[in-house]
């Protein structure tokens, strides 16, 4: 199989990021997964990482997830494909679980852990859920409000909020 080069285009933004590395991780360590991940990681191989925190966060965008863990963002994937509120089952910090429901935005990673950011309808406010305190994911049927994901990653609304005073 001959390698395809293309001219470079604008860089994937980060919101591209997460659903190409979510969309990987969970499919497991079959060999096509392996064979993703893989090309996911030689696309970094082209960015600038003089970061630590950058370097520990694409690690944990090519790895696999755990089974358990997998198949939760599974859930998670299809219920912000299919523009759906997700139940969610959720250890806090303190050990208390709780049920809320969410409008699922994006999903991303931060050094070692996997978020899923959205709107909190328990709280009425943005909230970002560590994977690893995901107990359990309920598909719903109730269409969730839409919401930009630009809107709720703090680097990228920095951005977007610079970009609209320049236009002002």
């Amino acid at each position: 199989m001959a390698n395809v080069m293309k001219p470079a285009r604008s860089p994937l933004t980060t919101a591209e990021i997460a659903a190409l590395a979510l969309s990987l991780a969970h499919l497991g360590s079959d060999p096509q997964a392996t064979a993703a991940r893989s090309g996911l990681r030689h696309a970094f191989e082209h960015m600038e990482i003089g970061d630590e925190v950058v370097s520990t966060t694409l690690a944990t965008l090519t790895e696999p997830m755990p089974a358990a863990v997998a198949d939760r963002a599974r859930t998670i994937a299809n219920a912000i494909t299919s523009h759906l509120v997700v139940r969610l089952h959720y250890r806090d910090v303190s050990g208390r679980v709780t049920v809320r429901d969410v409008d699922p935005v994006t999903c991303m990673v931060h050094r070692d852990y996997w978020y899923l950011v959205g709107m909190c309808r328990l709280r009425g406010a943005i909230r970002a859920f560590r994977f690893d305190r995901i107990v359990a994911t309920e598909p719903t049927f109730i269409p969730a409000r839409p919401h930009r994901a630009g809107d709720f990653l703090p680097f990228q609304g920095r951005r977007a909020v610079q970009q609209g005073h320049e236009a002002a």
